[in-house]
């Protein structure tokens, strides 16, 4: 008889960015939802004579996109964290933990795009993608 571990997506245990200074910031409490992608680039290899595609795998790579809620207040916040995202060029070491496996990999955000919506919410879905070429693997 098998048992089985699964869980929601609730309770995350750490969700940190560093700030511009290399700083690990808990942002956690200003994050609404998280997208995560570890995508693998793939190579058509196919050849005249098959009768459907052939792949090999290539690179691995790692996309987040934090949406978060504006939130001026001091250290830590999302606010803080993101809104040198324009003006400087490093890479963030972003960690998240959830159900006891952890995914850290060097980022580079490219944006800190606030909207406010027709009803008044102003939030930021800031996009961030590998920087290092390191392989991003949950642990």
């Amino acid at each position: 008889m098998s048992t089985t571990a699964k869980t929601s997506g609730l309770g995350w245990t750490t969700l940190s960015v560093d700030d511009a200074s290399g700083t690990p910031e808990a942002i956690k409490n200003d994050i609404v939802s998280v997208q995560i992608g570890t995508p693998r680039a793939v190579w058509d290899v196919t050849g005249i004579d098959k009768s459907a595609i052939e792949r090999i795998l290539l690179l691995a790579d790692c996309s987040v996109t934090l949406q978060t809620i504006f939130n001026p207040a001091s250290t830590p916040s999302s606010h803080d964290v993101f809104s040198t995202v324009p003006s400087t060029s490093v890479a963030r070491t972003t960690t998240m933990v959830i159900a006891a496996k952890t995914l850290a990999s060097e980022i580079l955000y490219t944006d800190y795009p606030l909207a406010r919506s027709n009803s008044g919410e102003l939030t930021a879905a800031v996009p961030g993608v590998l920087a290092t070429g390191v392989v991003p693997l949950w642990a």
